[in-house]
């Protein structure tokens, strides 16, 4: 292993980031009886300009007046670009000790998120606030995606990030057809058969940068999480766009109706059997130590560190289901 050891990031349990409007209290309150891990009152693409401040006073009174239980709780701001954001930091931080993080949108440079530490270090210091708040940078843009390894080591504060594709696609020139969907574009034709037929397969055309940003945040101790699947009428497209992440190493996604969140739960909860065979390596370990023994196994294959890490990592994750 390197000799240089990286500080994981605060553990949540986060299969699941649900996205509620600020500007609507009645959502807000339905939400906080939801199965949703994460939940990020929204401020900003959600919420028209004629609406900022309303909203900003509804969350104010949706985090201290609604009992939200054990969710995670976070704003999503509004950008570093407009003259709304510098209010929502101070006025939400000061009032709400309930809040857990922040979503920082559109981060491009290093410094966006630094920006925004300073802002929150003074009125936590100001204020004598106990609990220190984590951050999520969306990562939804070019210059985001060109800078995404800085941007992990931009904060001690600092958690996870989301691919927001949706403003991705369009700083890209990208043709999307569904947010966070597919385009039969993005295909590549096979060489003709004997018969001379030729097939079409689809491509994934977020791979690159959902694969950039994971490995950004898996260096870095951060948690990768995917953003919205625009069709909620689509469970079968979200569930297939939830399992391609799951499968790479995503903890979560994000939910932009409430019919989405059983879906993200059950894709990113490990199976019964996964868990199972993790809980078999753990015990492997252990009896190999007691032994005396440098390798390990189990049913007749060599079990490596990469391995018992894995097996630890995703016990952690069922025990943290459990104890919800």
């Amino acid at each position: 292993m390197s000799f240089t050891l990286v500080q994981q990031a605060t553990p949540r349990l986060h299969r699941s980031e649900l996205a509620v409007p600020g500007s609507n209290p009645t959502f807000m309150e339905k939400s906080a009886t939801s199965n949703a891990d994460v939940i990020f009152l929204d401020l900003e693409d959600a919420v028209a300009p004629d609406d900022k401040e309303k909203a900003r006073t509804n969350i104010i009174a949706a985090l201290n007046d609604i009992d939200w239980g054990t969710k995670t709780m976070m704003i999503r701001i509004n950008g570093l670009d407009t003259h709304y954001m510098y209010r929502d930091v101070v006025d939400i931080v000061e009032a709400c000790p309930r809040l857990d993080m922040i979503l920082i949108p559109k981060v491009g440079v290093p410094a966006d998120v630094y920006a925004i530490d300073v802002l929150v270090t003074q009125i936590e210091q100001a204020k004598k606030r106990e609990k220190k708040l984590g951050f999520e940078v969306l990562i939804e843009t070019a210059l985001g995606m060109a800078n995404v390894e800085a941007i992990a080591t931009s904060s001690k504060r600092l958690e996870a990030m989301s691919f927001g594709v949706a403003d991705y696609a369009a700083s890209c020139r990208a043709r999307a057809q569904v947010i966070g969907g597919v385009n039969p574009d993005y295909s590549v034709l096979t060489d003709k058969d004997e018969s001379g037929k030729r097939e079409t397969h689809w491509q994934d055309p977020w791979l690159f940068a959902q694969q950039r940003m994971l490995v950004a945040c898996r260096a870095y101790g951060l948690r990768p999480i995917d953003g919205p699947f625009g069709d909620f009428s689509d469970p079968d497209g979200y569930t297939s766009a939830a399992r391609r992440c799951a499968s790479a190493g995503y903890e979560g996604k994000w939910a932009i109706h409430p019919s989405q969140i059983d879906l993200a739960n059950e894709v990113f909860t490990p199976s019964e059997a996964e868990v199972t065979k993790a809980r078999r390596i753990l015990v492997a370990m252990e009896d190999a130590a007691k032994a005396g023994r440098g390798a390990v196994s189990l049913d007749g294959r060599l079990i490596d560190i990469a391995s018992i890490r894995m097996a630890e990592a995703l016990i952690e994750k069922a025990n943290a289901m459990s104890a919800k």
